[in-house]
């Protein structure tokens, strides 16, 4: 047990995510200002306490094998929570620390935009990362705790969140080639989608809500793709692939092959921020909380203070 606890001690899984960044051990050891030997001694210890191989060795480079596949997700999660927690106590007089948000694709992240901005005049020391994101891996990140705060498209599920409803709303529509049979509609109708090759979202609550405006499940659509952020999905339209269901706002098309038609009837969303109930913000998480209350004119009615 006590072998197996040392073997993933912290400076060890820098040294492993630092070859599997690199592929090289010697380019490893040299970012990590370390020797060559050790590492490739930390390694094989590694292995032997897990009983598994982490890399196939080749002549030049070095690939992972499943196991390492795995280990490397892990440890970087375990890693980003050490350094996040290490940031976050580390304070002085002044608050200091990182925040971590998982983010939907959103227009709606423009108001964390304009707290991050009032947050960079106030408390210079206090750093916000962004993590793009769908709705099931920022539940997962939050409950974690490596991700402080998420932003997730409505409808969501908030019975084990505070939130807080950010302003405006986003319209729903078909990202379509400019050469498209539809391109110059002015809406699409559920007709219309079924005669097209369509790349749709994977997310949960997203077909959901598409399911609720088709108003029947018996609707047989061409879905040839999926996916989970609009830009690779966008790169698919243009290639030719078939058109994207999404939303409007976050693909600029000035200037591209690419146009965007909003469904009809019309359909729209909303975005909440949410954090946890379970565990409490640290102070740089709370200033950052602070800062969007500011940003959002007036916090709706079914939020909660954290």
């Amino acid at each position: 047990m006590h072998r197996l606890e040392a073997s993933l001690e912290l400076r060890v899984l820098r040294y492993f995510l630092a070859v599997v960044e690199e592929r090289n051990i010697s380019h490893a050891a040299e970012s990590m200002f370390v020797s060559q030997p050790t590492i490739s001694r930390q390694l094989r210890d590694l292995e032997e306490e897990l009983g598994v191989t982490l890399f196939q060795r080749g002549s030049r480079t070095i690939a992972l094998t499943e196991a390492g596949e795995y280990l490397a997700a892990q440890a970087r999660q375990i890693l980003a929570l050490s350094d996040k927690t290490a940031a976050n106590i580390r304070q002085s007089r002044q608050i200091t620390g990182s925040v971590l948000i998982g983010s939907a694709e959103a227009p709606m992240v423009e108001t964390l935009g304009q707290a991050i901005h009032r947050l960079n005049e106030t408390a210079p020391g206090i750093h916000v990362n962004i993590y793009s994101a769908d709705a099931s891996e920022v539940h997962t990140r939050i409950n974690s705790g490596v991700f402080d705060f998420g932003v997730v498209m409505e409808p969501t599920d908030t019975s084990d969140y505070h939130f807080l409803r950010l302003p405006g709303k986003t319209t729903w529509g078909l990202l379509t080639r400019t050469d498209s049979s539809l391109a110059q509609n002015t809406s699409i109708s559920a007709a219309d989608l079924q005669q097209q090759r369509l790349i749709t979202s994977r997310q949960h609550g997203s077909i959901g809500t598409l399911s609720d405006w088709f108003g029947s499940s018996d609707i047989a659509l061409d879905i040839v793709a999926t996916y989970n952020l609009l830009y690779n999905a966008s790169m698919l339209t243009t290639a030719g692939v078939g058109s994207t269901i999404c939303l409007d706002g976050i693909i600029n098309t000035t200037g591209t092959d690419l146009t965007f038609i909003p469904l009809s009837p019309r359909l729209e969303s909303q975005a909440s921020l949410v954090w946890p109930k379970s565990h409490p913000l640290s102070p740089a998480a709370h200033a950052l909380l602070d800062a969007i209350r500011e940003s959002v004119p007036q916090i709706d009615q079914n939020s909660t203070p954290a």
